[in-house]
């Protein structure tokens, strides 16, 4: 999963019900590579293994500006949930 990438929920996560929607703000290489961070609607986040993606999520699309975010923490990601930053994919 790229950064950037729109996923829909396909069970229940984090207080999440199927249907809501995410983005990944970051790829990451744990055991398997391909892994990515998703961030939802309601301001949680999650990382989700190659597996994990075809099990519990669906692409939908892809955000250009988002793709270019940079992930340092998640202090600093809170930070730029709140402030708006992926208002674009939640249409808030």
């Amino acid at each position: 999963m790229k950064t950037g990438t729109i996923i829909k929920l396909n069970t229940n996560c984090l207080g999440n019900k199927p249907g809501t929607i995410g983005v990944c703000y970051e790829e990451y290489n744990i055991g398997e590579p391909g892994a990515g961070s998703v961030i939802f609607e309601n301001g949680n986040y999650d990382g989700f293994s190659p597996s994990e993606q075809k099990d519990f999520l669906e692409v939908i699309g892809f955000d250009n500006n988002i793709s270019n975010y940079k992930f340092t923490n998640v202090i600093q990601l809170s930070r730029d949930f709140e402030n708006g930053k992926f208002n674009s994919i939640f249409k808030k």
